[in-house]
């Protein structure tokens, strides 16, 4: 398996990226297609509302479980850092820090860490902020 870095760290599953979210997308749709025929022809309007509770409901569950398994990825990143801080320099991350900057800090070398962790609380960094410093940062290192 690579080894997760930051060209790399943004993962795309095409089964439930695309395909799983046009079949819901689309089932949402044909039940709001099937609802409105039915209700301009006087039809099952009751059928049609289930099927449209039940598309919703889908169509909620699908965000919801990609927003739990970030958010428990997300706590797993801040647990590591947290860590690795504390044996780099044996004291815990600042608690100003947001989640979005460690995780953006996980890509520092441990050199680096723990002077761009207390620079990103202090200055209170963006994620792409802290990339693009972990990168200039790389590249001082490199032509030394």
């Amino acid at each position: 398996m690579e080894n997760q870095n930051f060209k790399n760290h943004t993962r795309v599953d095409p089964l439930f990226h695309y395909v799983l979210t046009l079949f819901v997308l689309g089932t949402l749709v044909t039940s709001l297609v099937y609802f409105f025929r039915e209700w301009s022809d006087g039809g099952s309007v009751l059928l049609a509302c289930v099927l449209f509770l039940a598309a919703g409901s889908i169509l909620i569950l699908f965000v919801l479980v990609r927003m739990y398994a970030l958010k428990a990825q997300d706590r797993a990143i801040r647990a590591e850092e947290n860590l690795r801080h504390f044996v780099l320099t044996g004291k815990l991350m600042d608690s100003r820090l947001s989640t979005g900057q460690i995780v953006a800090l996980r890509f520092a070398g441990n050199k680096e860490l723990p002077a761009l962790s207390q620079r990103a609380a202090e200055e209170g960094m963006n994620s792409k902020e802290i990339k693009q410093s972990i990168n200039d940062w790389r590249g001082d290192y490199y032509r030394i």
